[in-house]
């Protein structure tokens, strides 16, 4: 069983397919998932790969099944895992986390992509912090960073690299928050407090993201919020449950008994 695994409930989801009597092997990007997932007995590979480096390494391992637990915004790791089902024919199966819908909220609006949450931060203007990472961060740097009535305040993951592109694109020191997650309602109240934050912006991950502390965080402070919504891919089998993805895969165990 080849599992991607992109988020930290994809963690407990590899135990529980290794606890059903699946051999498991977890496809991740970086060392500390890594470290998660073979502590917790799931062995691991590293690196990121594209749709014919998954097929091959699904075939090394004799996989009889992918399950792709990527991250909802890893809209590429996905793609490549449709793609490398398709190829080694193989039974792909696609667990995410559930949505949940801030659309009827005052106070929230939802775009479609990381280019209108800019757009629209643009012209709301004020002390705008940015929670969706650094991986697009040169999109809101580029229309928020330089304006006299924005402070653009970035919150991400204490790495070498998300510091050098934050000095790269012109992020002060005083503006970037580095720590790792999960937040706590009570912290994120602290941090847009301490920033005096009028708009915060983030992305739909669901619960397990801690999306949901971030916004209710927020809303009780009466902070406008950005919400950008998932990316729409055709998936085909999706599941939200990790009992769901058990049953799919329930099957092909029995046939290979």
């Amino acid at each position: 069983m080849l599992l991607l695994a992109g988020t930290g409930d994809a963690r407990e989801l590899g135990v529980r397919i290794a606890a059903s009597g699946w051999s498991v092997t977890a496809s991740v990007v970086t060392e500390s998932a890594a470290a998660s997932l073979e502590a917790a007995g799931i062995p691991a590979r590293i690196g990121r790969l594209d749709a014919d480096g998954m097929a091959r390494l699904a075939a090394e391992l004799g996989a009889e099944a992918i399950v792709d637990a990527s991250h909802p915004f890893a809209e590429e790791a996905s793609r490549n895992a449709i793609a490398a089902a398709s190829l080694a024919a193989l039974p792909y199966i696609r667990y995410e986390r559930a949505s949940r819908s801030y659309h009827d909220h005052p106070n929230v609006t939802v775009v479609d992509d990381y280019e209108a949450a800019a757009e629209l931060a643009a012209e709301r203007g004020g002390v705008i912090m940015l929670t969706t990472g650094s991986k697009t961060l040169g999109i809101f740097t580029k229309r928020l960073l330089g304006r006299t009535d924005i402070r653009l305040v970035a919150r991400m993951l204490p790495r070498r690299d998300n510091m050098e592109k934050c000095e790269e694109l012109g992020v002060e020191q005083k503006n970037i928050v580095a720590m790792q997650g999960p937040f706590s309602k009570e912290l994120n109240k602290a941090l847009f407090d301490q920033f005096g934050v009028t708009l915060m912006i983030t992305k739909e991950s669901g619960k397990e993201g801690a999306v949901d502390d971030k916004l209710e965080a927020a809303l009780e402070m009466g902070l406008e919020t950005i919400v950008i919504g998932r990316p729409v891919i055709d998936y085909g089998t999706v599941v939200s449950g990790f009992e769901d993805v058990l049953a799919r895969l329930e099957p092909l165990q029995l046939h290979k008994g």
